[in-house]
């Protein structure tokens, strides 16, 4: 497999990282070889990587490393601020009523139950109504493509803000809708869960300039939105 390479330079590397593929080894990891990010792009440049931050595996697109410990060690805490912005794509059952809005609904850590402060701004890009039953409730079905901005880096949070809001990301295994997905495996043949971290933009630590990195959809994320008639 190669590696998608979006930004480099002598400090730090951005991949579109596939959908499947882990960040790095993990004991979450089942599968029998499990392949990892990390490693192949190691592999592909010829030099060790060290990621900055982590994507879910389901999830595609811009993933950032750094060249060398020191370039980590530079931008690796401002993961945890609002310094680096992080934007993503979600396709989502059912049609926000807003244009414009904000879910700041507190989530529990995992490892103790704790409830952390939690924060996404979301925008609808576009909307839609196709003529087919994904339950028989309603002859019709309703999506939208959002734009969703996290504030806070919390484990699955734009999966769990919009589970909490009802507005279930299409092909979410964890935090999604099981009719939902079902249907867009059978009447669309999608595998994959509609989650695309298409952006990211932050002050460069090293020369102070302004990075902008921008990773295209995955094919199968595109075909959803011909196949029902959303505007990306």
């Amino acid at each position: 497999m190669v590696l998608e390479i979006l930004f480099e330079d002598d400090y730090y590397i951005a991949i579109n990282k596939p959908a499947g593929l882990l960040v790095h080894k993990t004991k979450l990891a089942k599968d029998e070889i499990p392949i990892f990010a990390m490693q192949l792009l190691r592999d592909q440049i010829g030099q060790w990587v060290y990621p900055l931050h982590r994507i879910d595996r389901p999830t595609s697109g811009v993933l950032l490393f750094a060249k060398s410990p020191e370039a980590a060690a530079l931008l690796q805490p401002e993961f945890a601020t609002t310094n680096i912005k992080k934007y993503y794509l979600t396709v989502v059952r059912g049609i926000p009523a807003e244009d414009h809005f904000i879910i700041d609904h507190p989530l529990k850590k995992d490892l103790d139950g704790t409830l952390q402060d939690c924060k996404t701004e979301f925008w609808k890009l576009s909307e839609t109504e196709i003529p087919f039953a994904s339950t028989p409730r309603y002859p019709t079905s309703r999506y939208a493509l959002l734009k969703a901005y996290p504030h806070t880096g919390r484990m699955h949070q734009i999966r769990r803000h919009l589970a909490h809001a009802r507005h279930y990301i299409i092909g979410d295994s964890s935090h999604g809708e099981n009719k939902q997905n079902r249907f867009f495996k059978e009447k669309f043949d999608l595998n994959n869960m509609l989650l695309h971290a298409a952006g990211m933009e932050f002050i460069h630590p090293v020369n102070n300039e302004n990075v902008v990195i921008s990773a295209p959809i995955p094919d199968y994320f595109q075909k959803i939105l011909l196949d029902i008639n959303l505007d990306l």
